[in-house]
């Protein structure tokens, strides 16, 4: 497949209602918020969780799109299995050569389309398939408004040990559950047509894929704990070459999203306006996907 010959960039706004859109382990698996200002943050690694599991699911026993960070395998046995593939020297890094090196990050990349999208650190311990820069980079998410995160007492009938069950005689242990009633989103990316060319070969189905994926990405991730969550808009920004035709921050602010001023407290995306500058630089085409 060859790789794209546009550059891209993007901005998407998807919602929770009710729910933790991304929890953070430093603080007991709270929404993540911004300190100084209270507004919400979910990161670009939980995003690129999202897309990755869509592909598998939609890709499973494809070829060339298998997806390298996920749980099945330690990452070692992966990279070692790549390097036994091509019949290179196994072991120490300093057995290879840079066309062996260059070798092992191609395989990687027609193999995986997160190594191919998002790019990767392939150089672990004994093995060494190198480190491939993406085309495809994604911002933290951030909220349009502060937003207000509740911890919910929650009751469970289940006892978790013999001495609560048969001596405190105990018929309910509690916990808790973190939530936000509502709140809007927005993440912005960047796709780039020079490294896609020069470095993953990341290609017009690669891509095509791509904003399939960030449509769907909530509709095979539901769970209690993340709520209702909905992507609601994905704006594409095409360039007419691989280098671009205008800065990326010029055409992310075509793009507003304001709360309405009759409104005091969001619980919904109608309580939202969103505003598109449609008049374009030169040789940029905006495309509503969603």
């Amino acid at each position: 497949m060859e790789a794209i010959k546009n550059r891209y960039e993007f901005v998407a706004l998807f919602d929770v209602e009710n729910g933790n859109p991304n929890g953070d382990p430093d603080a007991g698996n709270m929404p993540r918020v911004d300190p100084e200002t209270a507004f919400g943050i979910v990161t670009d690694v939980c995003i690129k969780r999202k897309i990755r599991n869509y592909v598998e699911i939609i890709k499973e026993g494809t070829a060339g799109y298998n997806i390298l960070v996920k749980n099945d395998k330690p990452l070692n046995e992966v990279f070692c299995d790549a390097i036994k593939a091509l019949n290179l020297p196994e072991g120490k890094k300093d057995k290879a050569d840079d066309n062996d090196i260059l070798k092992a990050k191609k395989y990687m990349c027609e193999n995986y389309y997160d190594v191919r999208t998002f790019g990767a650190v392939m150089t672990t311990g004994d093995n060494w398939c190198g480190a491939v820069r993406g085309p495809v980079q994604l911002t933290f998410s951030r909220s349009i408004s502060p937003v207000f995160s509740e911890d919910l007492s929650i009751t469970r009938q289940a006892i978790t040990t013999e001495k609560d069950f048969y001596i405190e005689k105990k018929k309910t242990e509690m916990g808790k559950k973190s939530l936000i009633p509502y709140a809007l989103y927005r993440v912005e990316g960047f796709v780039s047509a020079m490294l896609a060319q020069k470095v993953t070969g990341f290609s017009e189905e690669d891509l095509e894929l791509l904003w399939t994926s960030i449509i769907n990405m909530f509709e095979h991730d539901r769970s209690a704990a993340r709520g209702k969550m909905c992507m609601r808009k994905l704006f594409v920004f095409k360039h007419d070459n691989s280098l671009g035709n205008a800065p990326a921050q010029l055409l992310f602010e075509k793009i507003v999203v304001n709360k309405r001023n009759e409104v005091s407290v969001p619980r919904q995306y109608s309580d939202y306006e969103v505003s598109v500058d449609t008049k374009m630089p030169s040789g940029v085409t905006l495309i509503e996907k969603l």
